[in-house]
C-alpha cells in the first residue's frame, strides 16, 4: 500500500472509528458488534504504528498516552461554574415557581426543562475549532483543576466534534459519573486485590477522574452526560435550553435521554415522581431532578444570585433512612476547643453511601434524644450529606444500658472540659497546647478567606504537627524549602511554591488577619467590624469589652470572647511571633464620612428593583455602611421598596419605619453620584 493510500485508509477508518462512537454513546444504537469495532481499531492502531507521521492528538488510538503527572494545574472557568439552590419539598418548589413568574412578571405557566440530577463530578470541557483542547474540575466556580489528560480517557467524550460550521470555541457542562454496573465491577476487583473499595460511584468517578497518571483512569468505567453550554463564540445559540441540548448532541456530545421539557409546576412534580419511581432502574446514581427555565432570554432576563442562577433549581429526593446499632458515643475536639458526642454506629448502607459514623451535634441533643451505647437507632442522610441519628428505638434498647455522661477531661490533651451556663457546647480549655485544637486552629490559619496560603493543605498541616515542625501559626514561617522537600510527597518545586505562598501570605488585610486568629464566635463580618472600627490590631487588643461593643453587633458575649482572647499571654505571643515573621496586616482603606452615611444603620430591601439588581444594591448600601437584612423589624432603620414590596413594606408601614424608593436611593448615597461605584 503507497503512503496516499495508507493515509486515505486511515483517514476513514477514523472516521468510521468516531462515527459508532456517536451511534454507541449518543445515539444508544450501534451497528456492529462488538468484536467488529475491536477489529477496526486493532486495524487502525498497528496502520499508525507503522505510519507515524500521520497519527493526529484527536485519533480514537490517542486517549491515553500521556506521562503521569506530578499536580495538577489550575483552569480558569470562561464563565463560572455555579452551584445551584436546592428544594427538599414540593412547597419550595413551589415558591422557586412563584418568583421565577414574579420577575418575570408573567401569570401563565413557565416551561422548564427538566433532567435527573446526577450524583457525580461537574466538569467543563473546551472545545476550540471543534478539538477538545481542556478539561477542568468545577473547583471552586471560578478555577478548577485541569484534568484534561485523564478527560481524555472516556471513551464517550469525543476528542472531535461533529460536523461542519462548529464555533470557534465552546466551553460544554457535562457531569462525569460511574455507572452502576462499573462501579460493582471496579470495587470487586480492588477487592480482589485486597483494596479498599469506594463507598459509592460518585466518590469512585471523582477519585478516578483526580488520579495524577491518567493511564489508571482509562481503566476506571467513566461516561458523561452534557448538560449545558458555559461559554461559546462564534455560534449563535438556539432560544431554548432543550434546543441547546439537541444541538449538543448533534456534535457528538451525550445528553441525558431522561431530559424532557415540562410545564408548570404540575409538570415538574409528575417528572419528579416519575423519576423518583424509576431511581432504581436507572443505569446511574441520581439524588433528584434539576429544573431550568427553557427559555434563554428569560434565562438571561432572571439572572444569577452570588452563587446561583435564579432561573434553575435543583429538587432533591428525600432522605433515606436505616435502622443500625450503636457500638460507641466518642467526642470529638474541634478547632475552637468545642467537645462534640459522635455515635460510632454499625456500618449501614444508606442514601448511596456506608455510614459508620454520624454526628450528636452537641451534649444538650445527644441528652434529649438519649443515645446510649447497645442502642437501636434510625439512621437519615439530612440531604443526601450528613449523616444524622434521628431517634432511638426504645424497644430494643438494653436493659443494662447506661446514659453517656459528658467527660471532665479532653480526650486528647487532658485538659479540663467546661461548659457555661446556658450554653449547648462543651470545650476543652486546652487551647493551643491542645494538639487537636492545634491541627484545626492552623487548618483555619491557612485557609482560603484566612491568610490564604496556597499548597497548605490539611494533610500537609497534620504532618507538619506529627512531624514536630509547627506547633503554631508563626512556626509555619520558619519552614524553609529544604524541610519542606523532606516531607512525604513533598518535592523541590512543591516547597519552593509554598515557601514563596507563604511569604505572599505575609501581606494581608487586617479583616483576613483577625479572623485567621479563630477567635470564638468571630466570623468574616465580625472580623471585617473589628478592623473598620479600630483600625489596626494593637487598638483591639487594648479594647476593653465595653469598647469592643461599641462596634456594630458585637455583643457582649462576643466582646468577651475577643477580650479574653487577647488576655491570653500565649495568644497575644504567637500575634508577636508573626509579626516578628514578616506578617503585616494592612489596615482597612478609611472613607470619608460623607461616603457613609448610612452608618449603624439596617435597612431592607423588598420589591422588584428595576435600574439595579437587589445584590447591587445590597452591595452599595452595604459600602454606604448600613446592614442589609432581609426581614423587618423594630431595629430596621430604612426600608427600600421596588415594585410589588408585598407585606414588608406594610410592616415598615405599621411601625412608622422610613420608606425610601429606588429612585431615591441615590440621595443617601453621595459617592453614586461622582460615580465611584
Amino acid at each position: 500500500m503507497d503512503v496516499g493510500r495508507t493515509k486515505a485508509k486511515i483517514e476513514s477508518l477514523r472516521k468510521e472509528i468516531t462515527d459508532h462512537n456517536y451511534r454507541y454513546y449518543v445515539l444508544d444504537d450501534p451497528i456492529i458488534p462488538d468484536a467488529e469495532y475491536d477489529r477496526l481499531m486493532r486495524e487502525l492502531q498497528s496502520l499508525e504504528e507503522h505510519y507515524p507521521q500521520f497519527v493526529q492528538p484527536d485519533s480514537p488510538t490517542q486517549r491515553v498516552g500521556a506521562e503521569p503527572l506530578a499536580a495538577f494545574g489550575q483552569v480558569i472557568h470562561a464563565v463560572p461554574m455555579l452551584s445551584l439552590d436546592n428544594a427538599f419539598a414540593d412547597a419550595e418548589l413551589l415558591d422557586f415557581d412563584q418568583r421565577v413568574r414574579n420577575r418575570l412578571e408573567i401569570e401563565d405557566e413557565v416551561e422548564y426543562a427538566a433532567e435527573p440530577k446526577l450524583d457525580g463530578l461537574a466538569v467543563s470541557i473546551r472545545y476550540e475549532k471543534g478539538r477538545l483542547t481542556t478539561g477542568a474540575t468545577r473547583g471552586d466556580g471560578v478555577r478548577g483543576e485541569d484534568i484534561t489528560h485523564n478527560i481524555r480517557t472516556i471513551a464517550s467524550i469525543p476528542l472531535r466534534l461533529r460536523g461542519n460550521n462548529l464555533p470557534e470555541v465552546l466551553d460544554v457542562r457535562g457531569e462525569v459519573f460511574m455507572p452502576k454496573t462499573g462501579f460493582a465491577e471496579l470495587n470487586r476487583r480492588i477487592s480482589e486485590e485486597g483494596g479498599k473499595p469506594f463507598v459509592n460511584p460518585r466518590n469512585a468517578a471523582a477519585g478516578s477522574l483526580r488520579q495524577l497518571d491518567p493511564s489508571l483512569t482509562a481503566q476506571r468505567p467513566l461516561d458523561i452526560f452534557f448538560y449545558g453550554v458555559g461559554y461559546a463564540e462564534g455560534w449563535q445559540l438556539p432560544d431554548t435550553h432543550a434546543d441547546v441540548l439537541a444541538r449538543l448532541r448533534d456534535f457528538g456530545l451525550r445528553v441525558c435521554p431522561e431530559a424532557r421539557v415540562v410545564r408548570g409546576v404540575s409538570g415538574c412534580i409528575e417528572y419528579y415522581a416519575e423519576l423518583g419511581r424509576r431511581r432504581g432502574e436507572l443505569a446511574y446514581e441520581i439524588d433528584g431532578v434539576v429544573y431550568k427555565v427553557n427559555r434563554l432570554d428569560w434565562q438571561e432576563q432572571l439572572g444569577f444570585v452570588s452563587r446561583a442562577p435564579r432561573w434553575a433549581i435543583a429538587h432533591k429526593f428525600p432522605a433515606e433512612e436505616e435502622i443500625t446499632v450503636v457500638r460507641d458515643v466518642n467526642w470529638q475536639v474541634g478547632r475552637t476547643g468545642a467537645v462534640t458526642p459522635v455515635a460510632r454506629l454499625e456500618p449501614v448502607f444508606v442514601g448511596g453511601v456506608t455510614v459508620s459514623n454520624a454526628t450528636l451535634h452537641n451534649f444538650d441533643e445527644l441528652r434529649r434524644k438519649d443515645v446510649r451505647v447497645g442502642d437501636t437507632v434510625i439512621v437519615r442522610r439530612a440531604g443526601d450529606v450528613i449523616p444524622e441519628v434521628v431517634s432511638v428505638v426504645m424497644e430494643r434498647r438494653p436493659a443494662d444500658s447506661s446514659v453517656v455522661a459528658l467527660p471532665g477531661h479532653c480526650p486528647v490533651c487532658g485538659s479540663d472540659v467546661v461548659r457555661e451556663e446556658g450554653e449547648a457546647v462543651a470545650r476543652c480549655v486546652g487551647g493551643l497546647v491542645c494538639p487537636a485544637q492545634r491541627k484545626e486552629a492552623l487548618k483555619h490559619f491557612a485557609s482560603r478567606k484566612a491568610m490564604d496560603i496556597d499548597g497548605l493543605g490539611s494533610k500537609l498541616i497534620e504532618q507538619l504537627v506529627d512531624d514536630g515542625l509547627v506547633s503554631n501559626a508563626a512556626d509555619i514561617y520558619r519552614l524553609d524549602a529544604e524541610q519542606i522537600s523532606s516531607l512525604e510527597r513533598m518535592g523541590d518545586k512543591s516547597a519552593r511554591n509554598l515557601v514563596a505562598a507563604l511569604e505572599k501570605s505575609k501581606s494581608v488585610s487586617l479583616e483576613r488577619f483577625i479572623y485567621s486568629l479563630g477567635i470564638r464566635d468571630v466570623g468574616e463580618a465580625t472580623a471585617k467590624g473589628l478592623a473598620n472600627f479600630f483600625g489596626d490590631l494593637q487598638r483591639i487588643q487594648d479594647a476593653s469589652i465595653d469598647d469592643l461593643q461599641e462596634v456594630p453587633d458585637v455583643g457582649p458575649i462576643v466582646a468577651g470572647h475577643i477580650h479574653s482572647f487577647f488576655s491570653q499571654p500565649h495568644n497575644v505571643d504567637v500575634v508577636q511571633k508573626l509579626f516578628a515573621q514578616g506578617v503585616k496586616p494592612i489596615p482597612p482603606e478609611k472613607l470619608t464620612s460623607d461616603l457613609q452615611p448610612l452608618l449603624g444603620t439596617t435597612v431592607v430591601i423588598t420589591g422588584t428593583l428595576e435600574s439595579m439588581s437587589r445584590q447591587d444594591a445590597k452591595a452599595m448600601l452595604e459600602k454606604a455602611g448600613a446592614k442589609v437584612t432581609s426581614s423587618v423589624s423594630k431595629k430596621t432603620t430604612m426600608v427600600v421598596v421596588g415594585k410589588d414590596p408585598g407585606s414588608k413594606a406594610e410592616k415598615a408601614q405599621k411601625l412608622g419605619i422610613r420608606i425610601v424608593t429606588e429612585t431615591e436611593l441615590p440621595s443617601f448615597l453621595p459617592y453614586l453620584k461622582k460615580g465611584n461605584y
